[in-house]
């Protein structure tokens, strides 16, 4: 899906720095429509996340997602006095709204030849790469920013084909 976002144009400079902050970051796609300019803090490498329930959390901004938001800051993002990072292509000019970042989504899988999806996909699919990776759940939670553990037991399901790599075959029946 990244690689379908046509990075000379500003619509595919803001779209690949969409989805690598959802794929990498984990946020909620309102997450994502809710950062202003003033979130990014460059010199510390951190982004202020404006999460449910008016909750503030410092998170690492890792250097690939730093520079995909660059990259658009600099060089796609319209001139503006809006203090959204990621804003809409056409007049009027206004910040993206948590459908606008699910719509990015579903747009970059069908250019991928995927089945659509939108962006709380791309949050589930990095939640499900960290426990495959083994990373337990309550540091898992923690990324996904969770308050109730609850939340993050649903990644806790079974993957059936992957047990069947490791399960034993059932021993046959031996005749009487």
């Amino acid at each position: 899906m990244l690689r379908t976002c046509d990075r000379r144009t500003a619509v595919g400079r803001r779209d690949y720095a969409v989805i690598l902050i959802l794929l990498r970051l984990g946020l909620r796609a309102c997450e994502v429509a809710a950062l202003r300019l003033e979130d990014v803090d460059w010199r510390a490498g951190q982004i202020t996340v404006r999460g449910k329930g008016q909750r503030l959390d410092l998170l690492p901004l890792p250097s690939e997602v730093g520079a995909a938001i660059a990259a658009y800051l600099r060089h796609a993002r319209p001139r503006t006095d809006r203090r959204e990072v990621f804003l809409t292509i056409a007049a009027p000019r206004t910040g993206l709204a948590r459908g606008g970042v699910s719509l990015i989504v579903r747009r970059g899988c069908v250019r991928a030849g995927l089945t659509p999806c939108g962006a709380r996909r791309l949050r589930h699919t990095l939640a499900c790469d960290m426990v495959r990776a083994g990373v337990p759940l309550h540091e898992v939670g923690q990324v996904l920013r969770h308050r109730d553990g609850t939340s993050t037991s649903i990644y806790a399901r079974v993957d059936a084909n992957q047990l069947r790599t490791v399960a034993r075959a059932w021993p046959e029946r031996t005749a009487r």
